[in-house]
């Protein structure tokens, strides 16, 4: 998934909303690392991001959970401060830190102002660097991580999403909740907290991402001081593996008025040349809101469902085409039907070229609205770094979407989606529907 001389500056001028309005500058440290930084002086402050690739996936054998739970332990304290006084004194100088994890990345976001920058980054670095664990915080979280388990059980998204993720990677950390179980989530120690912390957070996997009152010199000082003392390298990342999907229908049952029927095959990777006429035709699919076919046909013609989505899913070593529908018991074999009828309609038919013209329209005009402040463009060209786009990207997406062909599209569509292999997995007590292979 993203990736010269110092500070080297591309400016992008190009005006909104047609595209971003950004300017991306390089940086690299006196200590090796590399930053991408956006220079905005009218507000003193500055966002930072701080991404680990890698993620949960990196448990380690009969640990899983404990990437998730050192994670969540992060802002519990640390170096010489408890959890309260950790948090004390991060009130004390008005910023904020966030900590989160996902399969494939573990991710710092933190906000400072400008007057507090160097107290800030020195709190920060200790919550890097020098985490406390301690054995009560660590209890604690665990406590709140096994209330998590203990409702995502009883929630049928969940259900759905577990079962159709441990048939798709069955031999994967994909294939299992990055929570843990209750067992492997109690049998965690501080050793394991550790672990987990030496496996992730290392140099050779950072992606760093600024935005704000911040020169690029003053950047480079500042995380040197804040990274420099991580371990250089980390737990080997896992292997790409081809999702194990076949098609077909698993019935979960589960008492509830409602079934929900999540479903996908293999999809198309971000780095692939295909990927922008796939993510027009998936836009044209399901993933355009109320001028989808999904929701045309499935919600406004026919009055199954108040909604029905497709997506593109990138994970880091697999990629999926999926999408869910929500609907009652006695007509959800209906739904998945007319599901199947519009993916096998468009795979053998394609689409038509109103429909991709307003597809375009709907994407670049979306883009540039999420360039809305520094948080979110810290998080966007952080994101671009480790999905390996270029400085310009922001300036160039939109006109990579102009450029894309129907024929494009179409051929894609004949030879990413496939009806017959799309497995559904359906949690409730759907009428007509049983499982199948």
């Amino acid at each position: 998934m993203i990736r010269f001389v110092l500070p080297l500056l591309v400016t992008l001028t190009l005006a909104l909303p047609a595209r971003a309005e950004v300017e991306i500058q390089e940086v690299q440290t006196p200590g090796g690392l590399t930053a991408w930084l956006v220079e905005e002086h009218s507000i003193p402050f500055t966002a930072l991001e701080i991404w680990f690739r890698g993620g949960t996936s990196l448990d380690r054998p009969g640990k899983r959970g404990a990437v998730n739970l050192m994670t969540a332990t992060l802002e519990e304290g640390a170096g010489d401060m408890d959890a309260l006084a950790f948090t004390r004194a991060k009130e004390m100088l008005a910023a904020s830190f966030g900590y989160d994890v996902s399969d494939d990345t573990l991710t710092v976001s933190a906000k400072f102002l400008t007057e507090n920058r160097g107290k800030a980054i020195a709190l920060l670095r200790e919550s890097l660097v020098n985490p406390r664990f301690a054995q009560d915080a660590v209890d604690r979280v665990r406590g709140q991580v096994a209330s998590i388990i203990r409702s995502d059980e009883k929630d049928p998204n969940d259900i759905a999403g577990r079962a159709f993720e441990s048939q798709a990677f069955p031999d994967h950390p994909y294939g299992t909740d990055s929570n843990g179980t209750l067992d492997s989530l109690n049998g965690l120690t501080r050793q394991d907290m550790l672990d987990a912390h030496a496996d992730t957070m290392a140099r050779d996997r950072i992606y760093i991402g600024a935005v704000g009152d911040i020169t690029p010199e003053e950047l480079a000082t500042l995380l040197d001081d804040l990274l420099g003392d991580l371990p250089e390298t980390g737990a080997p990342l896992p292997a790409d593996i081809e999702p194990a999907l076949t098609g077909g229908t698993t019935v979960v049952p589960y008492d509830t008025p409602q079934s929900v029927a999540l479903f996908g095959h293999s999809g198309v990777a971000r780095e692939s040349d295909d990927f922008f006429p796939a993510y027009l035709l998936n836009t044209i699919l399901g993933g355009g809101g109320f001028e989808s076919r999904l929701m045309t046909e499935v919600r406004e013609k026919r009055g199954l469902t108040y909604g029905v989505y497709s997506y593109i899913v990138d994970k880091d070593n697999a990629d999926l085409w999926m999408g869910q529908v929500q609907t009652a018991n006695n007509r959800v074999a209906e739904a998945i039907e007319v599901v199947k009828q519009q993916w096998a309609d468009i795979a053998a038919n394609g689409v038509t070229e109103e429909e991709l013209t307003a597809a375009k329209k709907y994407m670049t005009g979306a883009y540039p609205l999420r360039f809305d402040g520094n948080g979110p463009i810290a998080n966007i060209i952080t994101g671009m770094q480790i999905e390996g786009m270029p400085l310009d990207y922001p300036a160039t997406r939109n006109d990579k979407v102009d450029a894309v062909t129907l024929e494009q599209v179409n051929d894609v569509a004949r030879r990413y989606l496939r009806p017959d292999d799309l497995r559904f997995v359906v949690v409730g007590q759907p009428e007509g529907l049983s499982s199948t292979n």
